[in-house]
Order: structure tokens, then C-alpha cells, then sequence
């Protein structure tokens, strides 16, 4: 038998190099795999900026095309319009005369739609059938087709189908996108150029003190409007202002809303001054708009105003009366001056020269009665003598007519007007 050779344990340094042996030819196989770590950088797709400037480029302004305005200067494409108003006053009639305009193309209220384009008309508050309570009479007055708006005007209920775009929630604001998505879907589906959204209020559940939460849903509307090249008009209501004037500031809650509107407007119901100047028996039945981001509103007789024409629907039944609705239709106040002439006022002048005409209305002897005479008025009328009183008031201011203290038959002080320092023509 053969002796087997002894054969010492392999040392720890000799274990090493054999392990390492192993090993080598996987780390090389791997690194043949992998390119060098130079062309590994050289390769990888560089991260965009979150945020980069663009270099200005001119163009030649007549190139850029002009804002696509549908509807004098309140609802343009890709933006949102407000109209701030108190409750009740008739934003909500205006808003369907004049969608009832833009899907006609018909002049209804002293505006030409630049544009024939399809409307929705979403109202938040009231029911399908008082809404089409409101639409049919306003078609009544205006002598409108049904033909002449089918396919053309969408009409819903938020009561039916309600919109909430945003919600407020522990982690802030949260905008639906599913509804946005929503929106802008049945917006391209249907080709609608308009959409009127009333109130702006019962689009969202956020808090209306909060700027931040109404700038989120303000701007989700506008990036609709731009995606679908659509107008939006914002229904908005007013904050208590203690019995002056509103303006599109005074709108309730968050002013991120009027910021972020690229037109808005402010509806003020007449007030009983104006109602006496101009002999208006039911002042609630008239109102007027105004335009701009401004603290001050323009004079009244700037403005543009409007009425509540009542129109029966005509559907009575055995145990119902018929349904009388407003329907907003144009109004001008009245231009007292329009038919006076200069010889008119020279006619009063020569007539009252004795002096013995009054400034009190309630007087018999009142300069008023000279004037209606003179210019064939009936005192009877309110109109008549609101423009009676008018005139007096401006004769005075200019010096036609002047106001003196002295003496009645009584002996009793009172203010009579006689001929003032104005120079007669020769």
C-alpha cells in the first residue's frame, strides 16, 4: 500500500486569494456589462427646471389676434366675469335675457352679440321648473321661437345636478378633478361658448373668507375657460353695505374672486331719490350695471338700466292663478331737458317777473304750475312733475331762475323765485 502524502490546511492568506479567484470573474462580467461611469453620466437624461424664464420675442401686435369678447365687454373666451349684486334684485333675470341674446345673436337689451354661440345656464338656487318658468316668459316678451334656441341653450338645477369643485378638508383645499374633468367635457361635447354659473357660491365648499381656498377654485374655472376657449360669467352675491351703493368690491367674502374675474360688474337697485327725480312709481322694479374694478360708482345717469317687465305665463289652472314673472327689459331714464327750449325758458322768465310765484310745491302759488303751463304738462303725472321740478332745479343752479326770501300775504317769510341774473338775448 502506498503511503497517501500529508497535506498541511490551506493558510488564511491562501484562503483569501482563492475566495478573490472565485469572485473575479463575476465582477468582471459585471463591469463588462456596465459602460464606464463617464459615458454612464454623459448619457442620463438631464432633470427639467421646475420653473424657467422664456425669452421675450417681439411680435408685430397687429399679428396677435384680438380678445374674443361674445358680449359687450362683460363675458370674453377663456376667462371668468363676475356680476356682484344684492339678493333679489335681478341678476338672475339678467343672466337669462341675456344668455336668451347669445344664443339668438339678437340684440335684446341695447347689446349685439359679436358672436352666435351655445349657452349653459346653471342656476344653484331653484328648481328646473322655476327656472323654465323664467326662460318661457322671458321668451314670451321677446317674442323668441322655441326652434330658435333648441340645441342652443342648456339649462340645469344644481338641485338636480349639483357642481362642487372644491371642498376644504384637514390638508387645505381640494379640487375635484373630477368634476373639472366633468365640466370640460360636456363643455367640448356640446360646443358651449358660454357658461353662467349662479350663484358662484354653490360651485364650491369652501370657505368664502378664505383667499386662498377662492383663488384655487377661481383659477380651476379660468383653466377650464382657456382648455375649452369658453366664457364663464360668476353670479356673485354682495357683503351688507349698511345702505350705500355696492361695487363690484363689496362682493361677499374673498377678494381673490374679483381678481381673478378679467371683467366685472356691480348691480344697484334704483333708489328712492332717483325715483323721485325722474317720477318712477315702483323704484324695486328698476336697476342699472356698472362695469370696472373701481371703489366709485359712475352717476346713475351713466349707467345702464333696466327694468322688470311683469309677463303672464298664462297657465292657470281650476285651483291656481296664473304665474306673473319679471322679465328684464331696457329702461332710460328720462332726459328732462330734451324737448325744453331756450324760449321756453325765457317764456317763464317774463311770466314770473311780478314775483309772486313760490319754491315750495305744496304752495298754491307754486312756480312749478307756471312752467307745466308754459311747456303743456299734466302736474297729475309724477313723471311730469319730477321733470317739472328738474327743470326749476336747473334754471336756478344757472342763473335762469333765482330763490329770494321775502314776505307772503301773511307777512310770514318764504322763498319766492323770480327771473335771475341772466342776460336776455337782444
Amino acid at each position: 500500500m502506498f503511503e497517501r502524502e500529508y497535506i498541511p490546511p490551506p493558510t488564511e492568506d491562501a484562503a483569501r486569494v482563492t475566495s478573490l479567484r472565485r469572485l473575479k470573474p463575476k465582477q468582471q462580467q459585471r463591469e463588462q456589462q456596465q459602460p464606464p461611469r463617464q459615458e454612464r453620466q454623459q448619457g442620463a437624461q438631464k432633470p427639467q427646471p421646475l420653473v424657467s424664464a422664456t425669452p421675450f420675442k417681439w411680435r408685430d401686435p397687429k399679428t396677435i389676434p384680438p380678445r374674443e369678447w361674445i358680449y359687450g365687454r362683460h363675458y370674453i373666451r377663456q376667462f371668468a366675469s363676475t356680476t356682484v349684486a344684492p339678493g333679489g334684485v335681478g341678476k338672475t333675470n339678467l343672466a337669462i335675457v341675456e344668455a336668451l341674446a347669445i344664443c339668438t345673436g339678437r340684440d335684446l337689451l341695447g347689446v349685439t352679440p359679436n358672436e352666435r354661440t351655445k349657452v349653459w345656464l346653471w342656476n344653484g338656487e331653484d328648481p328646473r321648473d322655476e327656472l323654465e318658468r323664467r326662460v318661457g316668459a322671458a321668451m314670451m316678451f321677446y317674442g323668441i321661437r322655441s326652434e330658435e334656441i333648441e340645441g342652443w341653450l342648456f339649462l340645469d338645477s344644481g338641485r338636480d345636478s349639483p357642481i362642487s369643485l372644491a371642498e376644504q378638508t384637514r390638508e387645505g383645499t381640494r379640487i375635484a378633478t373630477v368634476v373639472e374633468e366633468a365640466m370640460e367635457a360636456t363643455i367640448r361635447a356640446n360646443g358651449i361658448g358660454v357658461v353662467i354659473l349662479d350663484p358662484f357660491v354653490s360651485v364650491h365648499q369652501v370657505s368664502e373668507n378664505d383667499n386662498g381656498a377662492i383663488d384655487a377654485v377661481a383659477k380651476t374655472i379660468n383653466r377650464i375657460a382657456q382648455r375649452t376657449n369658453c366664457a364663464f360669467g360668476l353670479n356673485h352675491h354682495v357683503r351688507k353695505t349698511n345702505g350705500a351703493e355696492a361695487t363690484v368690491e363689496d362682493g361677499r367674502g374673498a377678494v381673490a374672486l374679483l381678481s381673478a374675474a378679467r371683467a366685472a360688474r356691480t348691480i344697484n337697485q334704483m333708489t328712492q331719490a332717483e325715483a323721485d327725480k325722474w317720477g318712477v312709481e315702483n323704484r324695486r322694479l328698476h336697476f342699472r350695471t356698472f362695469d370696472g374694478k373701481a371703489n366709485l360708482a359712475p352717476p346713475s345717469e351713466n349707467s345702464t338700466w333696466f327694468k322688470l317687465e311683469s309677463i303672464d305665463l298664462g297657465n292657470a289652472t281650476d285651483t291656481r292663478p296664473s304665474d306673473w314673472i319679471g322679465v328684464v327689459a331696457q329702461w332710460e331714464p328720462p332726459k328732462h331737458f330734451d324737448d325744453v327750449t331756450a324760449d321756453h325758458m325765457h317764456e317763464v322768465r317774463h311770466r314770473i317777473a311780478d314775483g309772486q310765484w313760490r319754491l315750495d310745491p305744496q304752495s298754491p302759488d307754486w312756480v312749478g304750475k307756471c312752467v307745466a303751463e308754459v311747456l303743456s304738462l299734466d302736474l297729475s303725472d309724477k313723471a311730469a312733475k319730477a321733470k317739472v321740478k328738474t327743470i326749476i332745479k336747473t334754471w336756478i343752479e344757472t342763473g335762469a331762475l333765482k330763490s329770494v326770501d321775502k314776505e307772503d300775504r301773511s307777512r310770514k317769510l318764504r322763498a319766492f323765485v323770480i327771473p335771475g341774473d341772466f342776460e336776455e338775448p337782444g
